[in-house]
């Protein structure tokens, strides 16, 4: 008996430094975040257009989803429904990106204009074989842009269209005298449209081709030569196709490069990248009653964008050092199995918190890429994929990824500032992430920014916010939080996941205030 007594007490100690290791651990782990914002190191601007959204003649986005048409019982304005309009003019929406897309490539603009008589009747072969009646077309998408506040990104048909009649569409929509601004003034709009992004075709490596990247740059010089803008009063950016995150990385290197050598006979603006949260393909995640495990892989995937956008970056940097050309991302967003039960082809899918984190996540990529990335779309708008609205006939809900993008708003042209944090580590099985992500900025009405996202979905994270060469004086905040992961607003429950005020007290100068799991805050804060 008394032979054990050594070996028990050295099993006791042991097992004492093991509580007292693991419990420092743990509080270290827990222990407060300290968020430093340098209010006058000032980055980039963070380009309003980085919150650009996306509508495609795609499943209910566009009929249903925007347009309802004048005769229709659900309220409307010359047949855009007044709810969408109204929730998004609270997202300050800087551009919509239309028709498309993959439908883009075989939209024909000439089959959406005139009198109802006069509108041509397709079939959309890409999504689904639905009737295309032409209704919506470029008068409405016009005043559906005025009626929210937005710019006009279109992208034009190179696929399945000819250099004519790309080159026809811009003068109809910004000559002031011609022929063809005369037939647009017979349609009802005698003043010429503003167009501030003109896409040279879409996915021409895909469904818009398919071309090989010396291919589609033979295409491209032609059609950007003949793109003319014809209102003085309006730079309109000319975007080429760029690669998405499967493959086609050698469209980055052929384009910049004959860029970084062309003739005065054409030019771009931007490069156009595509980047789906999607989990391969076909897609197989589901957009509701996930695990854990199916949520640390999407944030996991999502956070690949920031790879993404620098491999791009440093080619364009070889022949483009001054940055001249933009990277616009004008496709992302998770894109889930199709939801049991819906229309082939129409891509709709519920939104979660999960969602809003990937929304906030990406949001943060662009800002810290702001030198580079002056724009994105989100894919899509509408009832499509991640969704800022679900509507089911005269029924609307605004979703997490909405809220998400609401509170984003400050950031609109904002000055990325500097920020030092320790992001700590969120473990779920073999996925290791980040636990917080931030960004600052500078207000355009002088305020500070800072924007966090608390990715661990069990454990609440302390920060102790303060500035590096001012006192804080105030400050206001909300928070997007549920306590379920996979939390999503139904009609039955339009407000389950939204935003919440925060009550920040200053003291010292300084503020302490605790993030929910799985949650995305914004603090608006005042130094004077």
């Amino acid at each position: 008996m008394n032979t054990l007594k050594p070996i028990i007490k050295t099993i006791g100690i042991i097992a004492f430094f093991y509580v007292i290791s693991s419990t420092e651990i743990y509080a270290q782990s827990d222990s407060p975040i300290k968020i430093t914002i340098d209010s006058e190191k000032h980055g980039p601007v963070i380009n309003r257009h980085i919150f650009g959204q996306f509508a495609e003649h795609l499943g209910k986005g566009i009929y249903e989803g925007v347009w309802v048409g004048p005769e229709s019982s659900i309220p409307n304005t010359r047949g855009m429904r007044n709810d969408v309009v109204d929730a998004l003019k609270e997202l300050k929406v800087p551009n919509v990106r239309w028709p498309g897309g993959c439908f883009a490539d075989e939209y024909h603009w000439r089959d959406g204009i005139g009198t109802p008589e006069q509108r041509q009747t397709r079939i959309n072969t890409n999504w689904g074989g639905r009737e295309e009646p032409n209704t919506f077309g470029t008068h409405e998408y016009f005043d559906f842009l005025n009626q929210i506040g937005a710019d006009a990104f279109i992208s034009a048909n190179v696929g399945s269209g000819t250099v004519k009649e790309s080159a026809d569409w811009l003068e109809y929509l910004t000559a002031d005298k011609s022929t063809l601004a005369n037939e647009r003034a017979k349609n009802g709009h005698p003043e010429p449209y503003e167009v501030a992004f003109w896409g040279i075709g879409n996915e021409v490596w895909g469904c818009g081709g398919p071309f090989t990247a010396e291919e589609y740059l033979t295409e491209l010089k032609k059609f950007a030569n003949f793109s003319t803008n014809y209102n003085s009063e309006v730079n309109t950016q000319l975007v080429a196709v760029g690669p998405d995150a499967t493959g086609f990385g050698e469209y980055t290197e052929v384009i910049m490069k004959a860029w970084s050598t062309k003739s005065w006979a054409w030019d771009i603006h931007a490069l156009s990248l595509h980047r789906y949260t999607r989990n391969g393909w076909p897609p197989n995640l589901i957009a509701t009653d996930f695990d854990e495990q199916q949520y640390a892989k999407v944030i996991e995937e999502t956070l690949g964008m920031d790879e993404f956008i620098t491999t791009s970056e440093v080619i364009m940097d070889k022949y483009d050092p001054e940055k001249k050309i933009s990277i616009l991302v004008d496709e992302w967003g998770t894109w889930y199995a199709p939801t049991e039960g819906s229309p082939e082809g129409y891509l709709e899918q519920q939104n979660s918190q999960r969602d809003a984190i990937v929304a906030a996540l990406n949001f943060n990529i662009f800002a810290r890429h702001a030198d580079r990335v002056r724009g994105a779309n989100i894919a899509q708008m509408v009832n499509v994929l991640q969704a800022m609205i679900l509507t089911d006939n005269e029924k609307m809900l605004l979703t997490p990824t909405y809220h998400a993008f609401r509170l984003y708003v400050p950031f609109q042209d904002a000055e990325h500032l500097k920020i030092d944090y320790e992001a700590g580590t969120y473990k779920q099985d073999n996925v290791t992430l980040p636990r917080i992500d931030a960004i600052a900025a500078k207000g355009k009405d002088g305020k500070i920014l800072l924007a966090v996202t608390n990715v661990d979905p069990s454990r609440k994270a302390t920060i102790d916010l303060q500035l590096a060469d001012q006192k804080i004086t105030n400050a206001t905040g909300e928070t997007l939080y549920t306590s379920e992961i996979d939390a999503i607003n139904t009609f039955d429950r339009p407000e389950h996941v939204s935003p919440k005020k925060l009550d920040l007290k200053v003291s010292k100068g300084k503020i302490k205030l605790t993030l929910e799991p799985q949650s995305v805050t914004v603090i608006s804060i005042d130094t004077k």
